[in-house]
This record gives C-alpha cells, sequence and structure tokens, in this order.
C-alpha cells in the first residue's frame, strides 16, 4: 500500500501548517518510516554473518537522511564524485563505501582512492589497466548475459551496458591478481523495483554458483558478494508488498548451506535504495488551475522537475486530496505541471474527488528517485526537502532552488580560444 497509515497519521493533520510556513511545493520524508524499514531489512538479514546493507545513495542523495542511514550501520553505494562527497559528509571512510560507477575517468578513479578510499567494484575487464593505484580490495560487476533475464525496467541483461561478461570473469580476477589486488567480491544488479522475491534469490544462488566457479579456477575465496538492490514497492494500492520474510529465510539457507558444503561463504552486501526511502516520502503540490477542453485537466504548482517518474517510465504515483481522501473519486482528471511537455503529468485520467484551486495534492512514494532525477528544463526549478523528525518536528534539509542559482553557471571568467594562434 504506498505510503503509510502511520505515515499519513502524522502527516496530514499538520499539512496544512507546513504548506502555509513553507510553500508548496515541497518532497517531505519520514524518518520513523525509514528507520523502521532499515531496522526490518537488518534483523531479516542477521542470521547470514557480515551482512550488509549499502545505501543507494542516487535514490535520495541528502545529507540528513544518509546520516540517519549511517546511524543504522549502513554502507552507502556511490557512483560519482558528488556521491562520495556526501557519503563522506557523514563519516563513511574506507569499506563504508562502494564505488560502483561505469565509463569512469581517471579523475573519478583519484578521488575515490583519497581521503580513505573504497571499494572499488569495477564495471569492465578493461578498466583494470585504467584504475591509477590499483587497490587490494578489489570487486567486479557481473552481468550474466543471456543466462538470465532482466526484469522490466532493467531490462534484457544482453542490451545492458553495464557489468563484466560471463566468459570475461575469470580473467578479470586473474589480471586484477596479477595487478596486486589480494582480495576479492563479486557483484551484479539484474533487477529494479521487482516485488517477486524469488528473482533475488535467485540472484544470491547465482552468485554463489560464481563464487564456487572463481575458487576453482583460481583458488580465490571471495569476502563478499553483492546481490545488488532492486527490491521493489508497491506503488499501486491494490499490489502485494515485497515478502521480506520469505526472502531472507530462502537466502539464508543458500548461504547456511553453501558453508556446510565447502567450510567457507562470503558475506552479503546489499544495495537497496528504493526499498528503503521510496515509501517514506511524498510530494505535497497545491491545485493552481483547473481546465476542460477534451480532457478535465487539474493544473498544480509542482512539475516534472519535482518528480519525473510518471513521464520516464510511465509510472504509477498515488495521489490523495486533502481533507477529501474519504469522498468519492467522482471526476476523472489528468493532474499537470507547467512544463512546456505534453508529458509533464503527474496522473493521467485518475479518478480522484472534485478538486478546487488551492486543495493540496499528495503524491505517494517519492522518497527514492524524485527529487534526484529532478532537472532545470524550462527553467523550472527543484522544491525544497523536509524531514518530519521522530520526535513530531518538520527540518528543512535541502532549500529550493531560485533563479539565482539557475544563472550561476553563466558568471565566469572569460575565456576565449582561437585556433591556430
Amino acid at each position: 500500500m504506498p505510503m503509510s497509515q502511520s505515515y499519513k497519521d502524522r502527516l496530514f493533520p499538520i499539512l496544512p501548517q507546513l504548506a502555509v510556513h513553507y510553500g508548496t511545493p515541497f518532497h517531505i520524508y519520514d524518518e520513523a518510516g525509514i528507520r523502521a524499514t532499515g531496522t526490518a531489512l537488518n534483523q531479516a538479514f542477521a542470521g547470514i554473518p557480515g551482512f550488509r546493507e549499502y545505501y543507494a545513495v542516487k535514490a535520495l542523495p541528502n545529507r540528513h537522511i544518509l546520516e540517519v542511514l549511517s546511524d543504522l550501520g549502513f554502507g552507502f553505494d556511490c557512483s560519482s564524485i558528488a556521491e562520495l562527497i556526501l557519503s563522506r559528509q557523514v563519516g563513511a571512510r574506507g569499506e563504508d563505501i562502494m564505488f560502483t560507477s561505469n565509463n569512469t575517468s581517471t579523475e573519478e578513479y583519484a578521488f575515490a582512492e583519497a581521503d580513505g578510499g573504497c571499494i572499488l567494484n569495477l564495471d569492465d575487464i578493461s578498466l583494470i589497466a585504467k584504475v591509477p593505484n590499483f587497490p587490494e580490495l578489489i570487486c567486479f560487476r557481473y552481468n550474466p548475459g543471456p543466462r538470465r533475464t532482466g526484469n522490466i525496467i532493467i531490462g534484457n541483461p544482453v542490451e545492458a551496458k553495464y557489468g563484466v561478461a560471463h566468459d570475461q570473469l575469470v580473467d578479470a580476477y586473474r589480471i586484477a591478481g596479477e595487478r596486486g589486488a589480494k582480495r576479492f567480491g563479486l557483484h551484479t544488479m539484474v533487477a529494479s523495483n521487482e516485488r517477486d522475491y524469488t528473482y533475488i534469490v535467485e540472484t544470491a544462488r547465482v552468485l554463489l554458483e560464481l563464487t564456487l566457479e572463481l575458487k576453482k579456477a583460481l583458488g580465490i575465496e571471495l569476502e563478499f558478494v553483492n546481490i545488488g538492490g532492486g527490491l521493489g514497492i508497491p506503488y499501486h494500492p491494490e499490489h502485494s508488498p515485497l515478502d521480506l520474510a520469505a526472502m531472507a529465510k530462502e537466502i539464508t539457507a543458500l548461504f547456511d548451506a553453501f558453508r556446510s558444503a565447502h567450510g567457507f561463504a562470503p558475506k552479503m552486501l546489499m544495495e537497496s535504495g528504493r526499498y528503503i526511502t521510496g515509501p517514506h516520502g511524498c510530494l505535497v503540490t497545491t491545485a493552481i488551475n483547473a481546465k476542460q477542453t477534451y480532457r478535465n485537466y487539474v493544473g498544480v504548482d509542482a512539475c516534472m522537475s519535482a518528480l519525473m517518474r510518471p513521464a520516464l517510465y510511465d509510472a504509477y504515483h498515488h495521489i490523495d486530496v486533502l481533507g477529501k481522501e474519504h469522498l468519492p473519486k467522482s471526476e476523472t482528471y489528468d493532474v499537470v505541471g507547467s512544463l512546456c511537455e505534453n508529458n509533464d503529468k503527474f496522473a493521467v485520467q485518475r479518478e480522484l474527488p472534485t478538486i478546487d484551486d488551492g486543495d493540496i495534492l499528495v503524491i505517494h512514494d517519492t522518497g527514492a528517485h524524485g527529487h534526484a532525477m529532478g532537472f532545470q528544463y524550462n527553467g523550472r526549478l527543484r522544491p525544497k526537502e523536509l524531514l518530519l523528525r521522530t520526535d513530531g518536528t518538520v527540518e528543512l534539509i535541502r532549500r529550493a532552488e531560485t533563479v539565482e542559482d539557475y544563472f550561476i553557471t553563466c558568471n565566469f571568467e572569460p575565456d576565449e580560444f582561437k585556433p591556430g594562434q
């Protein structure tokens, strides 16, 4: 079910006050919900020695959120210099960080190696020669190709730009060893927003099989396998949630059986993003215009710069009209923003209660890949972010972008180059 009833009960009564105090639009996140989900994940996999969640920073790159997750013992999955900086701002160093990038520059590798370093997760065999100072601990991202089907968001692994091909894997670890690596991990990511837990169990099984293959081929024992993220959430009210308990039970059994059969087992890492924070955020926006042409439109003061998942993925986000949650859904609307793009829509032909100008709309499940995917097309800027703390107070954790921010990159020292001179 989108957005827990607990979050609604704590948020909805104060939303009119927040809308007056902060102005809309804004994203607001629920610290209590994030902590509860993170704690549940840690407890579910407590039976696997060394288990650790590396939160996917790309999902919600805000320092205040990362502080909460660091308090839960999470590491951080990063793929850029900015994400490395964010993680280090909350105290993550060394093996607290997994750097999984692709088409990575030498400057990025140098930054990743500095200031305590990180776990380097290489996307391709060719990158082994390009890492300036090769680390003792190395990991590779595995792409199973035709051996595995991707889900609808990730797509066919054969067509994916990510990872080392199956027939390159042994050579990758051999060459890494020749460059000085002595400790090894293995990573894959073949699903996104997957609510069928058996798909994730199969991923764990595949990685354990590869662990054995690498030991037989090269004599190395992997320190860890990272089964990636991809744990799904039910955006639609009628969708069932992922069965975390069943998934954890079956994966734990796989690791126990592997350890019994072979005398060792790698640690298991995971890099969920959406599952941890997605349901614990919402976009709050105000209806500012009604239009009746060939359809009924409700124009709101947020646009695709605040949430582009519906436009990019045709994704569903549930919507409540504050104070009208229990009224009949008597109208059919397209809920739209102000961009000069026809796909700037939060909902298409959605049945909702009658909406009047000034009504507050709550768009669910924006706690992952919401603000983070924002952009500045049309000069429309990204909104502020708020955090509902466990004690009921609300804190501004990112201000809204301003017109001054938009033009700041136009302020620079003149630099003119004339070829041939």
